[in-house]
């Protein structure tokens, strides 16, 4: 049996599939390769965010399961949950409409995690829409300090503002500017923590989609890591001296993650070792096609889809010095 028949036994349609895909990911996942696209090919597991707002977490479980919700508690966030089983679709259950729960992928909950901002801090997220993570952030904060939610799409700042009012997110700002200058706007070392979800080719969300390995290619790696790069620049301009900034991606290729990362330890930054509750993930890159990285992007986390049964990320966590 070839590459392309394996795959295809999992489920994976064969038109989605392009040759210089399936080696480069060959070559990055090594023996992990074939447990990898076996979980591509399946749904990932429903989870949500408890609102801490507006329910206690204890109170809040029994009237989930009133609209018939069965819950498991996700270890690396207080007030996540995976969904056993529940209503066909929970984004209109009453529950969703009044705010008291956030519908968000387990792994998408792990860069606010990572960043831990604490009440009473300037905190930034750069490239904020939909909101999932600045709403996850301000009930981290109890809703004391300052988020600057920032977006450049219009329709994408509508549905972030309709998620921060409808989850009482009452400590964010939102603002449209480019991230790519975010520096010039808000102010060099104006932020104690930073967060940069960037835009990425999306390769951990194709157990929802097929579309994002339709659209891959090299050249759309290469286009969008130096769209990453401008942005993570400006978001370290942003930090203040000793602060902390997350970098975040939800896709594996090299050049979207350590490699801008790289960016940054050039500048000088220290790459620091999460430490998430019940998490598995595999350490970053330091070699890939003939480059070099500093040995300390080992400290970054790759996620992949079959370690946790969740959605892939790539997480790394600086320090400014």
């Amino acid at each position: 049996m070839n590459v392309l028949q394996e795959l295809e036994s999992y489920g994976i349609p064969r038109d989605v599939l392009r040759r210089n895909f399936i080696s480069r990911y060959r070559r990055i996942l090594g023996k992990e390769f074939s447990e990898f696209f076996r979980y591509l090919a399946h749904l990932p597991r429903r989870s949500l965010r408890v609102n801490p707002m507006k329910a206690v977490t204890d109170e809040e479980i029994t009237f989930l399961e009133s609209e018939r919700f069965r819950l498991i508690r996700i270890p690396w966030y207080e007030h996540g949950f995976w969904i056993l089983s529940g209503p066909e679709r929970p984004g209109n259950t009453i529950s969703h409409k009044l705010g008291l729960i956030y519908l968000q992928e387990a792994a998408s909950m792990i860069p606010p995690v990572v960043l831990d901002p604490q009440p009473g801090e300037r905190i930034l997220d750069i490239s904020a829409a939909p909101g999932s993570k600045t709403t996850q952030m301000s009930e981290m904060m109890r809703w004391r300090g300052t988020i600057v939610a920032n977006d450049v799409s219009l329709p994408r700042i509508k549905v972030l503002v309709s998620n921060i009012q409808r989850m009482s997110s009452l400590n964010v700002i939102v603002t449209r500017v480019d991230g790519r200058y975010a520096h010039k706007v808000f102010g060099e070392c104006s932020f104690d923590r930073v967060l940069v979800d960037a835009p990425c080719s999306a390769i951990g969300q194709v157990r929802r989609s097929w579309e994002a390995l339709k659209r891959w290619s090299l050249r759309a790696v290469k286009r969008i890591s130096h769209l990453q790069k401008s942005l993570v620049l400006s978001a370290y301009r942003c930090l203040r001296k000793g602060g902390l900034l997350v970098y975040s991606t939800c896709t594996f290729d090299p050049e979207e993650n350590e490699f801008v990362v790289q960016t940054l330890v050039d500048l000088g930054c220290e790459v620091l070792k999460p430490d998430v509750d019940g998490l598995r993930f595999r350490e970053g890159l330091t070699e890939w096609e003939g480059s070099r990285l500093d040995q300390s992007i080992r400290r970054t986390m790759r996620i992949y889809p079959h370690h946790n049964d969740t959605e892939g990320f790539y997480v790394a966590l600086v320090k400014k010095e």
